[in-house]
């Protein structure tokens, strides 16, 4: 990346011709405590990285800050608890409740086995695309509502605080979450996450899995974007200008060793965890199916908060009234096998 001086005037320039510098972000150490930290398996701020790009003030890539072998717990907890009713999936508008009761129940034998018989058929976790938790994101209205919501998970909020307030965001809350699933051949296409109705707090992403490019852009879809890497345990935020920015994941990259997992993945999670963590413990035979899954996979799990302290969901207008939105909000994942294509995005563009 080339390094240029920059300032808030020149930004949108500078973006133009692709020229960045990597900055430092300052993180507040004394808002979160190193026993929270570990707690939600954090490494104790002070040993965080963070940085940031002139030019996208707001933006936070903080590379992984978790406890080695802590990310089992959050890979799990996606794969297995989060995936379950009451939480919504995109295999429901295909499937009744009672087959979609519990997908890791009906998946773990056929990823276990997945070594030994490639030809084997899907399994419905990895058919899985999305999960939605807390308020519900509804894809066809681009919109949450007061009466879709289901209690957010407590050990992903704990998580999301102390990641928020380590940024500077004291006091925010976790009030909904997209979890996408990622196959090799899966991407997520440019959109601008602007539905919830509170802009003010961040976008917390942490990914889990392979790698990804994930492309950062501007306020407007024809501005040349940022590519950077992805890797397992990182966390990025958007907040501030950064929180209305395009942004897009082009492309998932394989384990250039074959099917494996990532270096920090192989640690296993340490059987002696603090007798308040939120972190719980993973057994083998769980992380079996996780690794099994993950060799090929991706998992990124983006948690907001919705609403200003006490604001209310506004009333909806008469149908007739409502604008078509259909190009805002988030963007689905999309992969090859989608019966609806959408354009793909050019890294290079």
């Amino acid at each position: 990346m080339e390094i240029k001086k920059s300032n808030i005037r020149g930004d949108r320039e500078n973006r133009k011709n692709h020229k960045y510098s990597v900055v430092r972000s300052q993180l507040s150490l004394s808002s979160v405590s190193d026993h929270d930290a570990h707690r939600a398996g954090l490494q104790p701020v002070s040993k965080w990285r963070a940085y940031g790009l002139e030019g996208y003030p707001g933006f936070i890539f903080i590379p992984n800050p978790f406890l080695p072998g802590y990310q089992w717990h959050w890979v799990k907890q996606c794969l297995k608890l989060y995936s379950q009713k009451p939480n919504v999936c995109n295999l429901d508008k295909h499937m009744t409740e009672e087959q979609t009761q519990d997908l890791w129940e009906q998946s773990k034998e056929f990823l276990r086995c997945k070594e030994v018989n490639k030809r084997r058929p899907r399994s419905l976790l990895e058919k899985l695309r999305w999960v939605t938790l807390g308020y519900h994101y509804n894809w066809d209205s681009k919109k949450y509502s007061a009466d879709h919501y289901t209690p957010f998970p407590s050990d992903l909020a704990f998580l999301s605080e102390q990641v928020a307030a380590a940024c500077g965001f004291q006091g925010f809350r976790a009030e909904a979450g997209i979890l996408n699933y990622y196959r090799l051949d899966s991407t997520l296409g440019i959109h601008v996450d602007r539905s919830e109705l509170d802009h003010s707090r961040p976008l917390l992403s942490f990914s889990f899995g392979q790698s990804a490019i994930f492309l950062l852009g501007g306020l407007k879809r024809d501005e040349a974007p940022t590519a950077m890497f992805m890797h397992s345990g990182d966390i990025m935020v958007m907040s501030g200008f950064s929180r209305l920015l395009n942004h897009a994941v082009p492309r998932v990259l394989p384990s250039p060793t074959g099917e494996s997992l990532p270096c920090c993945l192989e640690t296993p999670l340490p059987a002696d965890l603090p007798g308040d963590s939120v972190v719980e413990p993973c057994s083998v035979e769980d992380w079996q199916v996780c690794a099994s899954y993950l060799k090929t996979a991706r998992v990124n799990m983006t948690v907001r908060q919705v609403l200003a302290t006490d604001q209310d969901f506004p009333l909806e207008p008469m149908e007739e009234n409502k604008r078509d939105i259909t190009s805002e909000g988030v963007c689905r994942l999309d992969d090859e096998n989608s019966q609806v294509k959408r354009a793909r995005l050019n890294p290079d563009s």
